[in-house]
């Protein structure tokens, strides 16, 4: 009678693994081809400006909500060198609402990098394309496979969760360690004469059939060897091991009008929305009581010997950011002479359309009819 060996026994698994990683990526590429329908107006683009545009813009961004910024840019900055050239204010304000503006940063400084440095032409090799500012492993590989047919598989938030279903892997995809397990399996998959679609379907499957909730598992074309379907795993995979803590933040934000103008400034610290601009700004740890927001004592937080009238107090607003959540009020306040206040310079209302702002202030300003 044969005995099974331990040698033998890891051969058979390693087949079945072989046999396995060739039906995902050929089942994967059969539903690209048969049933994916999903439209973006990047899809199937080589330009590697409008893919590195189109994938700068989606980083921490939702894909209805990056579409139209993406169109918007293409009309006003077609090519790399017009984006390069432009007043940097100019692409904050079309930014503004995107949020993350270090991005926004970031693109700047690329684009003016590959101008002046590389004649304009974006770099055609992945380690050249990943000493880019602003990008790292995911964008330099759909980088060079969706515009130079290089062998680099991407590995976002949804090929992450389509890998660790299928094969069921409970590795946290937040842990450095298994970062390089997944990176080593997708290119493993990888269809190496195809990358880019091999890529685009992938994130495409994790966008709209393995999705974070309510997965259609009923309708997979991977269900059959899905091995946390099988295992009755699907909503425990993939693993985080981090937690998101967030901060709360209180802003008072003061609207001093005089001469009908209004003080503003631009946020130089590195912190949250750097390069933007704000009104006369008082943060404090916890939210202010209701005795604490009459005009009376919010007029003593205000610097210089003014005479206030007809403040006007806001509701309280809140943006939600990664790390934290932002609240704030706006007080709307009138000065009898000019404000004596450092880093801080009036500006006509007119003027603030031009002036890209946090968009808790640009919600504001918006439903008070301030800027339309």
């Amino acid at each position: 009678m044969f005995a099974y060996s331990k040698e033998y026994e890891q051969i058979i698994l390693a087949v079945k693994m072989i046999s396995h990683k060739k039906y995902f990526s050929s089942h994967l590429l059969l539903w690209n081809k048969k049933n994916n329908t999903r439209q973006m107006p990047w899809k199937g683009e080589t330009d590697p400006y409008k893919i590195w545009l189109s994938e700068i813009i989606l980083q921490q961004t939702r894909v209805e909500q990056g579409w139209d910024y993406y169109n918007r840019f293409l009309k006003v900055f077609p090519t790399i060198e017009k984006l390069a050239l432009a007043p940097e204010q100019k692409i904050f304000k079309l930014w503004e609402g995107l949020g993350y503006y270090t991005r926004c940063k970031n693109l700047i400084a690329t684009a003016k990098f590959i101008t002046h440095n590389n004649g304009g032409i974006f770099p055609g090799s992945y380690d050249e394309i990943l000493a880019l500012k602003g990008i790292g492993p995911y964008t330099a590989a759909a980088i060079a496979s969706f515009a130079f047919n290089l062998p680099y598989a991407v590995l976002d938030g949804n090929v992450f969760r389509v890998l660790a279903r299928f094969f069921a892997i409970r590795l946290p995809i937040d842990n450095n360690a298994a970062k390089k397990y997944f990176a080593t399996l997708a290119n493993e998959l990888l269809d190496k004469k195809n990358p880019g679609v091999y890529n685009q379907a992938i994130m495409d499957f994790g966008a709209v059939i393995c999705k974070p909730q309510n997965p259609l598992c009923k309708i997979c074309s991977l269900k059959n060897k899905c091995k946390s379907l099988t295992d009755g795993l699907i909503n425990q995979i993939p693993v985080k091991e981090k937690r998101i803590v967030k901060k709360d933040r209180w802003l008072y934000y003061f609207l001093v009008v005089y001469n009908n103008k209004v003080y503003v400034r631009k946020r130089a610290t590195n912190d949250i929305w750097q390069n933007l601009y704000e009104f006369i700004l008082t943060e404090v740890k916890k939210e202010k009581s209701s005795n604490d927001l009459k005009p009376q004592k919010l007029i003593k937080t205000l610097p210089g010997n003014n005479v206030y009238s007809n403040i006007i107090i806001s509701k309280k607003y809140k943006q939600q950011l990664t790390h934290q959540n932002i609240y704030g009020r706006f007080i709307l306040i009138n000065a009898q002479k000019p404000l004596n206040i450092t880093g801080y310079e009036p500006v006509s209302f007119k003027h603030l359309k031009k002036m890209a702002f946090p968009k808790i202030i640009t919600v504001y300003l918006a439903e008070q009819g301030i800027v339309l």
